[in-house]
């Protein structure tokens, strides 16, 4: 084999073998240019023994990756995060888009020095019209499994689609001025379902209609990834 044709596939090797995704247990503390802030944190936790829920980082490299592939992940990064959340999957005993068994996570964006107010959060991914009834059969609260699947419908929109928050919360407190007390906690279950129809119906650009989606394809998990990166 010639020099070059050796050296070409070394090149292949190390860009289909890089990590851009590490475990928490898999990560070090020491390493917050690499993992950010919270995600060293996280990683520091769990090998203290800390009761630290299992989780993944994308790293900073993936990022920057990112960008300078044109807003294309790197080779092999979702194939990683997909064996990531297996992993995590076979720890909790859930299973992502699950009807009867759901796992939940929340995506947290985060960076090596701190940046109050810049993060963003997106809350219960992984709830949908079926992982719902899921959710309340579990926890026998059809209360709280809505008004959980209502806080992603809102927060999804918010960061992912770039709805103005505003709009999410005026549905809100329309619904709440209909209730005895005005509060979050008086809003019912079809309240919550009423509010939930909405949110997913918000016009997102004028003139153009564009619902949340609620389904798991490989497609609209990507996007949540692109927004909130690390």
């Amino acid at each position: 084999m010639s020099t070059t044709a050796i050296e070409e596939a070394s090149e292949l090797t190390d860009e289909t073998t890089h990590k851009w995704v590490y475990l928490f247990e898999e990560g070090s503390g020491d390493d917050k240019s690499l993992l950010g802030g919270k995600g060293a944190g996280l990683c520091e936790m769990t090998r203290a023994g800390l009761p630290v829920p299992p989780g993944l980082i994308v790293t900073t490299e993936a990022c920057n990756a990112f960008f300078e592939n044109d807003k294309n992940f790197p080779a092999q990064m979702w194939e990683q995060v997909k064996d990531g959340l297996q992993k995590i999957e076979e720890k909790v005993g859930k299973k992502f888009g699950d009807p009867q068994n759901p796992l939940l996570v929340s995506v947290r964006s985060g960076a090596a020095f701190s940046m109050p107010g810049m993060m963003d959060t997106v809350l219960n991914l992984g709830l949908n019209e079926q992982t719902v009834q899921g959710l309340a059969a579990q926890t026998g609260d059809l209360r709280f499994a809505l008004d959980a699947y209502r806080r992603f419908a809102s927060l999804f929109g918010e960061i992912v689609m770039g709805v103005a928050k505003e709009k999410f919360e005026n549905v809100l407190d329309r619904f709440k001025a209909q209730t005895f007390g005005g509060k979050d906690t008086d809003l019912s279950p079809d309240d919550l379902r009423n509010i939930i129809t909405a949110e997913k119906q918000i016009e997102v650009y004028p003139f153009h209609r564009h619902e949340v989606p609620y389904d798991h394809s490989e497609t609209k998990y990507r996007l949540i990834l692109e927004m909130l990166r690390p």
